[in-house]
């Protein structure tokens, strides 16, 4: 059986403040427990989870990855951004254009993240977060997409971007050239195994996909590497 998708986990320099800030922004319900740590979880039970892991590793140039927020309306789009700022977000230049109609903004432990304007024909099938961005290349997009058994809705100019059959938020990747990576990914997956699956076949069917496995985790999760070198996580079966 096939590797789901999770969670979409931070290491983070204070867990809890963070997994606070991003609850309020999305109106996600905290969810800790003895198997989420510090974690949200989306309204829709098929969604994936945002879990916070606690770490010290300073914030190194910007992150590979980013969730790009949708809104309806141009008053949505303001309203997005003003609850993102009260809760301690903030406006940053990563070089985007004036007259480009999305808001770039930091959470408080410096992870980028934009709030799209209304009317992006892509995002218009997600949801309120439309779009894990990602640094990365066509290769990783196809390893993805086999890896999670979802399928390329987007596959031009070494651009990719792949959605679960049930719909929900696009993981994209935009091609070359990708930013040399300067240290652990404060962004990655992670992948649970069905209960009953075969563990050691589905780590191997990854390998034989592109990904490398470190032999290094806590136990309960193994540390892996995609084609790219993009640290994700692999958890035993419960």
């Amino acid at each position: 059986m096939t590797s789901q998708l999770y969670a979409i986990c931070f290491n983070a320099t204070q867990p809890s403040a963070l997994a606070r800030f991003w609850s309020g922004v999305l109106g996600w319900e905290l969810a800790g427990g003895p198997d989420d740590g510090v974690a949200i979880r989306p309204p829709d039970a098929a969604g994936f989870r945002i879990r916070f892991l606690p770490s010290q590793e300073p914030k190194t140039g910007q992150n590979r990855a980013h969730f790009d927020l949708t809104s309806a309306s141009p008053e949505e789009q303001r309203q997005t951004v003003a609850r993102a700022l009260a809760l301690g977000g903030r406006h940053i230049d990563v070089g985007q254009l004036p007259e480009e109609g999305h808001v770039v903004l930091a959470d408080p432990d410096g992870n980028e993240f934009c709030v799209i304007e209304a009317g992006n024909k892509f995002l218009a099938d997600t949801g309120f977060i439309g779009a894990l961005a990602c640094d990365g290349t066509q290769e990783v997009g196809y390893f993805w997409s086999e890896a999670l058994r979802w399928p390329l809705v987007w596959d031009q100019d070494q651009e990719t971007a792949i959605q679960s059959p049930d719909g929900g938020t696009k993981i994209t990747w935009g091609g070359p050239p990708v930013a040399p990576k300067t240290g652990p990914n404060r962004l990655y997956f992670e992948l649970e195994i069905p209960a009953g699956a075969d563990w050691e076949a589905e780590v191997g069917r990854l390998v034989s996909l592109g990904a490398t496995r470190t032999d290094t985790g806590d136990g309960a999760r193994l540390l892996m590497l995609d084609p790219d070198g993009n640290e994700f996580c692999v958890r035993r079966p419960r």
